[in-house]
Protein backbone atom coordinates (compact mmCIF):
# COMPACT_ATOMS: atom_id res chain seq x y z
CA UNK A 1 0.00 0.00 0.00
CA UNK A 2 1.31 3.40 -0.77
CA UNK A 3 1.13 5.31 2.28
CA UNK A 4 0.13 9.37 2.09
CA UNK A 5 3.51 10.83 2.80
CA UNK A 6 5.13 9.00 -0.18
CA UNK A 7 2.64 11.41 -2.17
CA UNK A 8 3.64 14.50 -0.49
CA UNK A 9 6.90 15.17 -2.81
CA UNK A 10 5.43 17.74 -4.68
CA UNK A 11 3.39 19.35 -1.34
CA UNK A 12 6.46 19.28 0.48
CA UNK A 13 8.34 20.97 -2.01
CA UNK A 14 5.55 23.91 -2.27
CA UNK A 15 5.64 24.37 1.41
CA UNK A 16 9.06 24.62 1.51
CA UNK A 17 9.06 27.49 -1.16
CA UNK A 18 6.30 29.07 1.09
CA UNK A 19 2.80 28.11 -0.24
CA UNK A 20 0.11 27.54 2.96
CA UNK A 21 -2.96 26.83 1.05
CA UNK A 22 -1.99 24.24 -1.94
CA UNK A 23 -5.03 23.22 -4.25
CA UNK A 24 -5.24 19.41 -5.78
CA UNK A 25 -7.54 19.65 -9.10
CA UNK A 26 -8.75 16.67 -10.86
CA UNK A 27 -11.31 15.57 -13.39
CA UNK A 28 -13.44 12.17 -13.98
CA UNK A 29 -15.27 11.64 -16.55
CA UNK A 30 -13.51 12.54 -19.85
CA UNK A 31 -13.84 9.80 -21.57
CA UNK A 32 -17.35 8.28 -21.37
CA UNK A 33 -20.02 8.36 -23.51
CA UNK A 34 -22.62 9.77 -21.36
CA UNK A 35 -22.78 11.54 -18.51
CA UNK A 36 -21.37 15.04 -16.75
CA UNK A 37 -18.08 15.71 -16.33
CA UNK A 38 -16.96 15.97 -12.40
CA UNK A 39 -14.22 17.92 -11.55
CA UNK A 40 -13.22 18.59 -7.79
CA UNK A 41 -10.68 21.04 -6.36
CA UNK A 42 -9.49 20.70 -2.81
CA UNK A 43 -6.90 22.31 -0.06
CA UNK A 44 -6.33 19.42 2.48
CA UNK A 45 -4.34 19.85 6.09
CA UNK A 46 -1.14 18.62 5.06
CA UNK A 47 -0.51 18.35 8.64
CA UNK A 48 -3.23 15.41 8.77
CA UNK A 49 -2.53 13.30 6.68
CA UNK A 50 -5.34 10.84 6.21
CA UNK A 51 -4.07 7.60 4.88
CA UNK A 52 -5.29 5.23 2.37
CA UNK A 53 -5.44 8.46 -0.15
CA UNK A 54 -4.25 7.22 -3.79
CA UNK A 55 -5.51 7.77 -7.10
CA UNK A 56 -9.15 6.76 -7.15
CA UNK A 57 -8.55 4.19 -9.86
CA UNK A 58 -6.19 2.35 -7.81
CA UNK A 59 -8.91 2.30 -4.82
CA UNK A 60 -11.07 -0.15 -4.13
CA UNK A 61 -15.21 0.72 -4.24
CA UNK A 62 -15.52 0.89 -0.46
CA UNK A 63 -12.11 2.26 0.21
CA UNK A 64 -13.21 5.16 -1.96
CA UNK A 65 -16.61 5.63 -0.41
CA UNK A 66 -14.94 6.23 3.08
CA UNK A 67 -12.14 8.19 1.98
CA UNK A 68 -14.67 10.17 0.71
CA UNK A 69 -16.41 11.13 3.82
CA UNK A 70 -12.64 11.17 5.96
CA UNK A 71 -11.34 13.69 2.76
CA UNK A 72 -14.22 15.89 3.26
CA UNK A 73 -14.92 16.22 6.40
CA UNK A 74 -11.02 16.76 7.28
CA UNK A 75 -10.34 19.37 4.15
CA UNK A 76 -9.33 22.58 4.56
CA UNK A 77 -12.17 23.54 1.93
CA UNK A 78 -13.57 21.57 -1.13
CA UNK A 79 -15.82 21.96 -4.06
CA UNK A 80 -17.16 19.49 -6.60
CA UNK A 81 -18.68 20.90 -9.79
CA UNK A 82 -20.02 18.94 -12.75
CA UNK A 83 -20.63 20.00 -16.33
CA UNK A 84 -23.57 17.58 -18.03
CA UNK A 85 -23.59 15.95 -21.48
CA UNK A 86 -25.07 19.27 -23.38
CA UNK A 87 -22.37 21.25 -22.21
CA UNK A 88 -19.95 18.82 -23.03
CA UNK A 89 -21.56 18.75 -26.63
CA UNK A 90 -22.00 22.35 -26.93
CA UNK A 91 -17.97 23.20 -25.72
CA UNK A 92 -16.08 20.04 -26.22
CA UNK A 93 -14.73 18.03 -23.64
CA UNK A 94 -11.41 19.73 -23.29
CA UNK A 95 -13.22 23.03 -22.96
CA UNK A 96 -15.81 22.00 -20.91
CA UNK A 97 -12.94 20.29 -18.46
CA UNK A 98 -11.07 23.43 -17.91
CA UNK A 99 -13.92 25.42 -17.42
CA UNK A 100 -15.54 23.16 -15.02
CA UNK A 101 -12.21 22.78 -13.04
CA UNK A 102 -11.80 26.43 -13.27
CA UNK A 103 -15.52 26.72 -11.56
CA UNK A 104 -14.07 24.41 -8.49
CA UNK A 105 -11.49 26.41 -7.80
CA UNK A 106 -13.15 29.76 -7.93
CA UNK A 107 -16.42 28.00 -6.07
CA UNK A 108 -13.25 27.41 -2.98
CA UNK A 109 -14.54 28.78 0.59
CA UNK A 110 -10.84 29.23 1.08
CA UNK A 111 -8.35 30.93 -1.93
CA UNK A 112 -5.63 28.76 -2.94
CA UNK A 113 -1.84 30.19 -2.39
CA UNK A 114 -1.59 27.86 -5.50
CA UNK A 115 -2.82 25.13 -7.75
CA UNK A 116 -1.31 21.78 -8.62
CA UNK A 117 -3.70 20.49 -11.83
CA UNK A 118 -2.53 17.38 -13.65
CA UNK A 119 -0.99 19.54 -16.78
CA UNK A 120 -4.35 21.45 -18.18
CA UNK A 121 -3.63 24.88 -18.76
CA UNK A 122 -6.60 26.99 -16.55
CA UNK A 123 -7.44 30.66 -16.85
CA UNK A 124 -7.67 30.56 -13.13
CA UNK A 125 -6.10 34.42 -11.27
CA UNK A 126 -4.28 31.93 -8.99
CA UNK A 127 -0.69 30.51 -9.20
CA UNK A 128 -0.45 26.77 -11.15
CA UNK A 129 1.65 24.08 -10.47
CA UNK A 130 1.59 21.09 -13.68
CA UNK A 131 1.82 17.64 -12.95
CA UNK A 132 1.90 14.96 -15.66
CA UNK A 133 -0.42 11.98 -13.61
CA UNK A 134 -0.64 14.32 -10.70
CA UNK A 135 -3.33 12.14 -9.52
CA UNK A 136 -0.83 9.04 -8.95
CA UNK A 137 1.92 11.77 -7.41
CA UNK A 138 -0.04 14.32 -5.35
CA UNK A 139 -1.78 13.48 -1.96
CA UNK A 140 -3.61 17.06 -3.03
CA UNK A 141 -4.54 15.64 -6.77
CA UNK A 142 -5.01 11.87 -5.63
CA UNK A 143 -8.08 13.64 -2.52
CA UNK A 144 -9.99 15.39 -5.47
CA UNK A 145 -9.86 12.46 -7.84
CA UNK A 146 -11.83 10.59 -5.16
CA UNK A 147 -13.87 13.02 -4.37
CA UNK A 148 -14.86 13.49 -8.11
CA UNK A 149 -15.41 9.87 -9.04
CA UNK A 150 -17.55 9.18 -6.21
CA UNK A 151 -19.80 11.55 -6.92
CA UNK A 152 -19.84 11.16 -10.43
CA UNK A 153 -19.73 7.24 -9.68
CA UNK A 154 -23.16 7.78 -7.50
CA UNK A 155 -24.63 10.15 -10.47
CA UNK A 156 -24.05 7.20 -12.75
CA UNK A 157 -25.68 4.49 -10.71
CA UNK A 158 -28.75 6.64 -10.23
CA UNK A 159 -29.04 6.89 -13.58
CA UNK A 160 -28.75 3.63 -14.27
CA UNK A 161 -31.84 2.88 -12.62
CA UNK A 162 -33.71 5.42 -15.15
CA UNK A 163 -31.94 3.85 -17.94
CA UNK A 164 -31.09 -0.10 -17.16
CA UNK A 165 -30.14 -0.45 -20.68
CA UNK A 166 -26.82 0.33 -20.97
CA UNK A 167 -25.54 -0.98 -17.71
CA UNK A 168 -24.58 2.05 -16.54
CA UNK A 169 -24.11 0.97 -12.85
CA UNK A 170 -21.21 -1.12 -14.19
CA UNK A 171 -19.84 1.19 -16.73
CA UNK A 172 -19.97 4.64 -15.67
CA UNK A 173 -21.13 5.59 -19.08
CA UNK A 174 -17.76 4.21 -20.97
CA UNK A 175 -17.74 2.48 -24.11
CA UNK A 176 -17.97 -1.13 -22.67
CA UNK A 177 -19.33 -3.87 -25.31
CA UNK A 178 -22.48 -4.06 -23.40
CA UNK A 179 -23.15 -0.24 -23.46
CA UNK A 180 -22.16 -0.21 -27.09
CA UNK A 181 -24.42 -3.04 -27.89
CA UNK A 182 -27.43 -1.14 -25.86
CA UNK A 183 -26.89 2.00 -27.63
CA UNK A 184 -26.77 -0.01 -31.60
CA UNK A 185 -30.13 -1.84 -30.06
CA UNK A 186 -32.20 0.76 -28.65
CA UNK A 187 -30.55 3.92 -29.48
CA UNK A 188 -29.38 7.15 -26.73
CA UNK A 189 -30.77 7.88 -23.64
CA UNK A 190 -31.13 11.82 -22.43
CA UNK A 191 -28.15 11.45 -20.95
CA UNK A 192 -26.03 10.35 -24.04
CA UNK A 193 -23.17 12.82 -25.62
CA UNK A 194 -24.24 13.21 -28.66
CA UNK A 195 -21.04 13.94 -30.16
CA UNK A 196 -19.50 11.16 -28.43
CA UNK A 197 -21.63 8.48 -30.02
CA UNK A 198 -22.47 9.70 -33.26
CA UNK A 199 -20.12 7.46 -34.69
CA UNK A 200 -21.24 4.11 -33.38
CA UNK A 201 -25.04 5.14 -34.14
CA UNK A 202 -24.21 5.65 -38.04
CA UNK A 203 -22.82 2.20 -38.40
Amino acid sequence: MVHASELMYYENELRSRGYRYICGVDEVGRGPLAGPVTCCAVIMDLDDLIEGVNDSKKVSKGKREKLFGQIKERAVAYSICSYDHEKIDEMNILEATKACMKDAIMSLDVKPDIVIVDALKLDIPFKTFGIVHGDALSYSIASASILAKVTRDAFMTDMAKLYPAYDFEHNMGYGTAKHIAALKEVGSCPIHRQTFIKGILAK
